[in-house]
Parts: C-alpha cells; structure tokens; sequence
C-alpha cells in the first residue's frame, strides 16, 4: 500500500529507482512523515499519545483508501520494537491464521511481540473475528485491523471491544499539493501542467494519496512539451471514479445528507447530494422512493401537493429512464426543498403508535360497536351512538376511545403550509367538543 513521504534528508539518502514505483519510494519512515492525519497522530492524538507511552494496544484503522493505514501500522511496529507481519482477510484461511498464532506465540516466548496488521479486517466473517480475541487478550499479538467500511457494522461487538477505533480521513487538497510536490522533489522535475490542470488533476485523486501518485507518475511519463491545460489532461487521464458503494457507508452517508439538506429547505445542497448518488450509479428508484418518504415525512399535510409530485416524478422516470427522467427526479427534489415543513403527522403516528401498545387490547367503547345480533344488543353494543350527520355541524363529539384511556392530543398541527387550515379545523372541533360535553 502507497503512502506518504516527508523527508528530503530521506529522500537524498535513497535515490530513485526505476523498478519502483514512485508510491513505494515515497513511502514515510516516520509517523511525522504521514500528511493528513495530525489529529490520531501529533502528540495530543490517540496514536501519538500511545506511542510518547510506549504502549502500544490493539486497534482498528477506519478510513477511505491511500490514506496511509498500511504505513502507519508499519511505522507503529517499528517504534514499539513489535515483529511486523501483514496478511490481508481476501487471501488468508483458518489454517493460514492457526500458523500466524503459533509464530507469534513462539516469538512471545522468545521476548518478542508481534504487532499482526489485517488489511481489510472486515472481510473475515463473525466466527473468524472471534479467532483473534484469545491471542489479543493474552497478549500474543496486537491487533491492527484496517478497514474501509463502518466498523460497528462489519466488526463484531467482541473484537470492537478489545480495540480502538481510530478514524483517519480522506487528503484534502493542500494535503494532495504537499504530496505532489514530494513527488516534484523525488523526480527533480515540476509537474507539466499549468496551475489550472494541476488543481483538476488534484481533484481526480478523490482524497486518495496514493492514486495521486499514481497519475502524477503517468503524467510524468509523457513526452515533453508546453504544460498541458485542464481540457488536454482530461483527454489523457480517465478521470476517477468517485468512491460509492451501493450497499456500503457511503450510500448511507449521501443519501442522510440528502434528506437533511431537503429538511433544510436547500435546494443547492439536496441537488448536489442528489447528483453525487447518480454519479456512483445509485439506482434512480431507490431514490424516487427515498423522495416520497420525506415528503410524507418532513412535509406532511403543510403542502398536500408534495407526495404528489414525488409520485408523478417517480412515475415519470418509470416512463422515460436515464437520463432523461433523471431531470423528474431533480425537480422533485427542489420542489420538497422548497415546500413549507411539518413533521406533525410524523409525530402523531409515532404517537399513536406508543399509544396502542401502552393500551394494549382495550376495547372500543360500546356505543361505537355494531350490534348485528340480540344478544350484542343486550350486552348494550350501539347503544347511545349519535350519528354526526344528524347533529348541529355535522359533528356530535362523542369518545371514540377506549374506556379508561384519557383523551390524548396526538396531532398538533403547525402554522406553516396548508396545515395551519388544519390547525384552525382542529381547535374548531375542539371548541364544538368542549361544548357538546358541557351541555
């Protein structure tokens, strides 16, 4: 795994091979050497504050690809004097770990730990991750799983607990700029791009250390001439794919801020979040589904109209794909954005709902019960029931709740949108009821 180098001291003393690739000669060899992640790593960090001890325990590196996992563990078992052995989860068995165990096991017994580093820790199902715990707690190895998806859904509650989990992130740009000009510095020679192209080119890298320098070795390897612009180095560089996993954190992670930025009344933001998804190759269903939920969620009664025009976007789209219903879609989005807000209705139904468990299996009072038999009749079902329709407003304000269970006040209506005509019904009705029930 590529990582991120700083020193030049270190720099002149190894010079430049061919065969290797320009991310393994940047390669840090010291923790203060890794950009971007000053937060787990300066001396206040969690992993500059183990290491000041010399303490070193188990932990879980979370964070997006080229970001430096691997290198760090490395640097992490250098510093402690721990035996550095790296496996990955994709290509290692049962068998392949009770041997790993056992090493480490005799190199303990000759005064030497085992720092044990697990690329892609997540990929070891349940009763796997339940291997380690033994060796973690007798303290044959410590434990440096990484991973790119959330641990407290991949990992088990067990593993979780004997270990720290710390988050690294993604490079921003200045980080990127840093690195490049490591890269400039290593092949004595600046990038051949204008500053326009050099930013686009950052931009590409998507966060990812080491894919920079991969495509700052490809750009390094044209033929020479006038730095190239913005538009010529998109037609040599595919630009990256954005990182998404469908089923991962990321789906998860975009489509929160999408409903969070239409909460919000942001059209801007609920676009752009919207178009991140379709850009990692959401499918636009999902969406149309994820649409209606916040308009009968968020907007509820305060604009009728929203579930309706979510309906007849998804629909549309049903009717025209992509990209052309995509536009629906957007339109959609803007439309729930701008619409005034309620979650009232929300409320009420979470409400009723903790009602009807609490009430368990009371009975509708017996004055709102048919009595198509004599006996139902005798047993006083229907009796007293005043029909609305026959009384003054059309409104009788008789319970409808069970017997015993207090009147609660489960809908309250906002003064925003249509539901302040709602709210304006409602206490009429309360008024007529008060009245009818004081007579």
């Amino acid at each position: 795994m590529a990582d991120l180098f700083d020193s030049t001291a270190t720099a002149a003393a190894a010079k430049p091979s061919a065969q290797r690739p320009l991310a393994d000669r940047l390669r840090p060899q010291a923790l203060t050497d890794v950009i971007g992640q000053a937060h787990v790593l300066a001396d206040t960090g969690p992993l500059g504050a183990m290491v000041a001890a010399g303490q070193l325990s188990s932990l879980i590196l979370w964070g997006p690809p080229g970001v430096g996992k691997t290198t760090i563990a490395r640097l992490l078992a250098d510093l402690t004097d721990l035996h550095f052995v790296q496996i990955s989860a994709i290509f290692t068995g049962v068998a392949e770990l009770k041997k790993l165990f056992e090493q480490a096991r005799h190199r303990q017994g000759n005064g030497t730990g085992t720092l044990l580093f697990v690329d892609e820790i997540h990929r070891f199902n349940k009763s796997q991750q339940d291997g380690f715990l033994p060796y973690m707690e007798d303290g044959t190895i410590v434990l440096v799983g990484a991973t790119t998806e959330n641990p407290s859904f991949e990992l088990n509650a067990a593993l979780l607990s004997r270990a720290q989990v710390i988050v690294l992130h993604r490079l921003e740009l200045a980080d990127l700029e840093h690195l490049a000009q490591r890269a400039e510095g290593d092949m004595g020679r600046p990038l051949p791009l204008t500053a326009a192209a050099r930013d686009a080119l950052l931009e590409m890298a998507d966060g990812d250390g080491r894919a920079l320098l991969n495509l700052i070795e490809q750009v390094m390897g044209w033929p020479a001439g006038d730095p190239m612009t913005p538009d010529g180095l998109a037609t040599r560089l595919m630009r990256r794919a954005a990182k998404y996993d469908k089923s991962g954190d990321e789906h998860y992670n975009l489509i929160s801020a999408l409903h969070k930025s239409v909460r919000g009344s942001d059209p801007d933001a609920a676009l752009y979040w919207m178009a991140r998804m379709f850009a990692g190759g959401e499918d636009p269903r999902y969406l149309a589904r994820r649409l209606t939920r916040m308009a009968v969620e968020d907007i509820g009664l305060a604009d009728t109209n929203a579930q309706a025009v979510c309906l007849e976007a998804w629909q549309t789209y049903e009717r025209l794909g992509s990209p052309e219903g995509e536009l629906a879609l957007a339109q959609a989005v803007i439309y729930l954005a701008l619409a005034p807000k309620s979650n009232a209705g929300y409320v009420a139904w979470k409400a009723a709902q903790a009602l009807a468990r609490k009430t368990g299996s009371a009975m509708p009072p017996k004055h709102i019960l048919n009595a198509p038999t004599g006996m139902m009749k005798d047993q006083g079902y229907g009796a007293g029931y005043a029909y609305d329709h026959d009384a003054e407003d059309g409104f009788s304000g008789q319970n409808y709740f069970p017997d015993g269970v207090k009147r609660p006040a489960l809908y309250l209506p906002l003064e925003r949108g249509f539901e302040r005509d709602l709210k304006k019904r409602l206490e009429f009705f309360e008024r007529l009821r008060a009245k009818r029930q004081g007579s």
